[in-house]
């Protein structure tokens, strides 16, 4: 299976290099007066971070990387993402994290053409689905 953002079809081997990094509990700890803790946890329902990096030799042409610029460029954009394993995600490009989207070619050139490959990574972020 694909790996799917929005209408785009990527390379399935791109690396969801932070994956693991997730805690889905948020916890908060305080003291109160007498000495005690008051522990408080909750689920976090979105905002986990899926970065998708270039799993060595992973190259995209400039032309699909023009395509996901211009998504970039979408404020507010909720796009749906399909891995390939099947788990389906509705992100946006997360901004706070550094380049939402990065993009290195492999070959530096003056005038690259659209079948040029580049090695690139994508910071999204989960949120709510967009409502119907």
């Amino acid at each position: 299976m694909a790996l799917m953002l929005d209408t785009l079809e990527l390379d399935d081997q791109f690396e969801w290099i932070d994956e693991f990094a997730w805690d889905a509990v948020e916890q908060g700890q305080e003291r109160t007066l007498t000495g005690a803790l008051v522990v408080q946890e909750g689920l976090k329902l979105y905002g986990r971070p899926i970065t998708l990096a270039a799993n060595g030799g992973v190259w995209t042409p400039l032309s699909v990387v023009r395509q996901l610029e211009a998504l970039r460029d979408q404020r507010g954009l909720v796009m749906p993402l399909t891995l390939p394993g099947g788990a389906t995600h509705s992100v946006i490009f997360n901004r706070a994290s550094g380049q939402a989207l990065e993009a290195k070619p492999i070959e530096r050139l003056v005038e690259p053409g659209p079948d040029d490959p580049y090695e690139i990574t994508l910071r999204l972020i989960t949120v709510a689905p967009p409502a119907p």
